[in-house]
């Protein structure tokens, strides 16, 4: 890629960016808005999305279930097709449901099953804390002690990011004692990405369950959970999925455990086979899947905006999407080499180890988030995350070269003024 540290440069890269016009199909704030990592924008069909759901409640009530435009007792299918596409899973791998941590406790009390000598569960250092909390409650709940029990996996000194090889070498040396391995498809607050499907391997050779947090892969990279062979993964999709604060969020189950008999779970109406699941019988019978693995129905009206997103995934296809992410992170990364100096970015320079972020140090914890709250006074939204860094994404359905371009100049004179 060749980049210049102009704003033309970056007019020109707009003009022929063949995903421009996806732009139109959002509410775009004021500000520069760099924060689709954390909260993706609105889709303006969200609204309408809503409308209908409202308006069919509105008119037929409780008849809405079977006969509202897209009847409420099926809306979870609604959203699986999107799902598939772009999680890479089969059809009944995916549902949409609950959200990221609900489905994290369901997919552990279903999977985490400590035995003998395995009883031990591996994370990265610096989790999301959320799942951090979920996999700990459940150590507890098995009676083990998260100081013994919790392994963390932390870069060597000096780094900010886990070496290549690091997760084979942890399970080669304590792969033994392992039940299962959680990790993040990217890491939240680096924004170093993994590859998956050798960390898949490499702990299911050991003898492990694996799980994925993918909260901040879904909609930021390509995903292929199928062929990766994890046997669970989870998401939220407020994020790059643009589907609102709290929306619903997703879990995938390998086709190998969604039979008809499966593991125990915690289980749900919801989850009980649509045919006899109304006739309200005491016993549990599955529904084949990951639909099985559901609890309750899906609140519709955090469930109906996602519809509106996916579809705009699918026009956009994610390959395309993926190609400017790799331009607009790469030139925002250009400028920051050029233009700022004493800044260090602790993503991954590789761009085939991160996605549309860009988590940056400057200075110390107190002088980064000065030059943090200067640029929120500025008209830039991106965000803070303790105790020294600042994120930055520039995501590619909405965001553009100008905005990168425009932030890089907003950051260069906030080191002067802050």
């Amino acid at each position: 890629m060749t980049f210049e540290a102009s704003l033309e440069h970056a007019r020109q890269r707009d003009a022929a960016d063949p995903l421009r016009d996806f732009r139109n199909h959002f509410a775009l704030p004021k500000e520069i808005y760099l924060c689709g990592h954390s909260l993706g924008l609105q889709p303006l069909a969200a609204r309408k999305a809503v409308e209908q759901e409202l308006e069919d409640w509105a008119r037929l009530a409780v008849r809405g279930h079977e006969h509202a435009r897209r009847p409420w007792i099926h809306y979870h299918e609604n959203l699986a097709a999107g799902l598939e596409y772009l999680t890479g899973a089969l059809p009944g791998e995916v549902v949409a449901m609950s959200a990221l941590t609900v489905n994290l406790h369901l997919m552990l009390s279903s999977f985490f099953c400590p035995n003998g000598a395995r009883r031990k569960i591996l994370i990265e250092a610096g989790a999301f804390p959320s799942d951090r909390h979920a996999v700990v409650s459940h150590l507890e709940w098995h009676g083990l002690d998260p100081r013994e029990a919790l392994i963390e996996l932390t870069p060597i000194d000096g780094e900010d990011v886990i070496g290549d090889g690091a997760v084979e070498a942890c399970l080669e040396k304590q792969g033994a004692e392992i039940a299962l391995v959680l990790w993040p498809g990217v890491q939240f607050r680096t924004g170093q990405a993994f590859d998956c499907a050798r960390i898949v391997r490499a702990a299911q050779h050991a003898g492990c369950i694996v799980g994925l947090d993918h909260a901040h892969t879904i909609g930021n990279l390509p995903m292929n959970l199928h062929e990766d062979n994890a046997d669970f993964a989870v998401w939220c999709s407020y994020k790059y999925l643009n589907a609102g604060p709290g929306a619903i969020g997703g879990c995938f189950v390998h086709e190998r455990h969604g039979g008809s008999t499966p593991r125990s779970r915690l289980a749900g109406w919801w989850g009980h086979e649509i045919a006899t699941r109304f006739e309200m019988k005491p016993g549990f019978r599955a529904a084949s899947g990951a639909a099985g693995f559901q609890v309750s129905n899906p609140p519709i009206l955090s469930a109906a905006p996602l519809l509106s997103s996916l579809s705009l995934f699918q026009q956009a296809r994610m390959e395309r999407l993926r190609t400017k992410s790799i331009e607009l992170t790469g030139f925002l990364e250009f400028l920051l080499d050029r233009m700022i100096a004493d800044i260090a970015i602790v993503t991954p320079r590789d761009p085939a180890f991160r996605g549309a972020q860009l988590s940056l140090r400057i200075g110390g914890g107190k002088q980064g988030k000065r030059l943090f709250d200067w640029l929120d006074r500025h008209g830039v939204v991106c965000d803070w995350r303790s105790p020294d860094i600042i994120r930055v994404a520039p995501a590619p359905l909405y965001n553009t070269f100008e905005e990168v371009f425009r932030f890089s100049e907003r950051l260069a004179q906030a080191l002067r003024e802050a």
